[in-house]
């Protein structure tokens, strides 16, 4: 996993977090469900490139 990459997934994940939490605090339905995305997106970018790692090895 190139640390670019691992710098992208985790921050998606943060602020997909963030924003999901945001959204339910505020009670705005549309922020959880993009902070719910984003943070969808930054895990499944983790897990290709975890993915991508085992085939090197």
């Amino acid at each position: 996993m190139t640390a670019n990459e691992k710098a992208k997934a985790k921050t998606e994940q943060v602020t997909g977090a963030a924003k999901e939490v945001a959204g339910r605090t505020v009670g705005n339905g549309r922020l959880t469900v993009e902070g719910r995305a984003e943070r969808k997106k930054g895990d499944a970018r983790e897990a290709m490139e975890k993915i991508k790692d085992v085939g090197k090895h």
